[in-house]
């Protein structure tokens, strides 16, 4: 028992259970819900993927994640070692430095990471679909095999810079300007909630031209003008780092300049291979809340007998298992149209919407579940809710998503 007790729950939730709960016989959360034998859909390199990773996050993340929340630290080490795994990147072809993964691939490596925190599956997330997808898509030759190699080793960190202080989402009317000086562009402006900018080496940033239209650029940590400001006192993903990125006549070389795209079609095609991601990630959030709560009410007695074997247990558990099904079940059918370039916008928000909201439902109503309990750290739901409401957020809010759904349906903006 100390040895299954220790490999999932760390030594700190095996000191609390000790001491609480002497008769209980925990094990690893290694069992993820499969209701409708959806494993059966996927190829063998997929589960290999799939357990490769759960492996590690239950070897390297389960550990410290609690700590690191508890402290609003980053884990030390963390790119790196998502770089040795593969999961920065998945899709990159092998020739950038990628192991060249299919769709379906990498959103099973963001719902295992996220299993673990939202934290390290943003940090994936951002390096993978909002750095290097747009230096792949969008970057000349020279761009690529001078990036993307050090991207996906996680040698090099990187950061998106879209959202303003005054423009969130209405990025239309972001206020970051460049001006051709010649040999140069003179970048002004301030972008901010950026994931990993106090420790990214690169950014890739979004501004208008003279012209008016938004072209992207790679800035690099070190040029004058360019800093990154933490944002502190944060609730939610404690496990890592946000900050700013502010502008100040910053000297951007030509040869950074993004050539292969202009207008928002750039920032907005990253944000929907992020919101992708985001729709597998949160399902693993949602399995580990899940799984905590059928073993937890199974183990927990109340009146002299498990509190599983009450009604209104089963009604949650039951729920809860429906809709981590429903939404694997979206997943599924939404990498299978990425695969074959036919995802829509519309058809990611709305898996990103739905997916989020049930993963948010669920960490809430199982934290009920464990009573006085479920606040503690000890447990992941208080540690998931907290993230969820950042996630709720980012890459579109909750409410937009379901604007975008709206206008597809009708054909009316109803937006502005």
């Amino acid at each position: 028992m100390n040895y299954l007790l220790t490999k999932f729950f760390g030594n700190s939730r095996k000191a609390l259970f000790l001491s609480k709960t002497k008769t209980m016989s925990y094990y690893p959360l290694t069992s993820i819900p499969d209701y409708y034998s959806i494993d059966a859909l996927l190829t063998e390199e997929h589960k290999l993927i799939r357990d490769s990773v759960r492996n590690w996050v239950e070897s390297f993340v389960m550990p410290q994640i609690d700590e690191a929340a508890q402290n609003h630290t980053d884990i030390p080490g963390l790119m790196k070692e998502l770089g040795n795994i593969g999961a920065l990147g998945p899709y990159i072809p092998e020739e950038y430095g990628g192991p060249g993964l299919d769709q379906i691939s990498y959103g099973l490596i963001m719902q295992e990471l996220e299993r673990g925190d939202s934290a390290v599956r943003s940090a994936a997330s951002v390096q993978s679909s909002l750095v290097m997808f747009p230096i792949f898509e969008y970057g000349s030759e020279e761009q690529k095999r001078k990036y993307l190699p050090k991207l996906a080793s996680g040698d090099m960190i990187g950061c998106f810079g879209l959202t303003e202080p005054n423009h969130g989402s209405d990025p239309s009317s972001m206020e970051s300007k460049f001006t051709d000086q010649g040999d140069h562009y003179l970048l002004n402006g301030a972008k901010m909630w950026i994931t990993n900018s106090p420790v990214a080496d690169i950014a890739v940033v979004w501004a208008k031209g003279e012209d008016g239209k938004v072209r992207g650029m790679i800035l690099e940590r070190g040029m004058e003008g360019f800093t990154t400001p933490t944002t502190h006192n944060k609730w939610s993903l404690r496990a890592s780092k946000t900050g700013e990125l502010v502008f100040n006549n910053v000297k951007v070389p030509k040869e950074n300049l993004l050539p292969n795209i202009e207008g928002l079609k750039g920032p907005l095609s990253c944000l929907n291979s992020a919101r992708y991601g985001i729709s597998w990630g949160v399902i693993g959030a949602a399995i580990d809340c899940y799984c905590t709560a059928v073993q937890y009410t199974k183990e927990r007695k109340q009146f002299g007998k498990p509190i599983a074997s009450f009604q209104l247990q089963q009604k949650k558990l039951a729920e809860f298992l429906t809709e981590i099904t429903k939404s694997q079940l979206l997943c599924l059918q939404l990498g299978m149209l990425k695969n074959a370039h036919k995802a829509s916008p519309a058809q990611i928000s709305m898996a990103k919407r739905n997916n989020v909201k049930m993963a948010i439902d669920i960490a809430r109503e199982s934290r009920q579940m464990l009573g006085g309990m479920g606040i503690m750290g000890e447990f992941p739901m208080m540690r998931h809710a907290a993230n969820l409401e950042s996630v709720i957020t980012y890459e579109g809010t909750h409410d937009i998503h379901l604007l975008i759904t709206g206008m597809d349906i009708t054909g009316i903006n109803a937006f502005g």
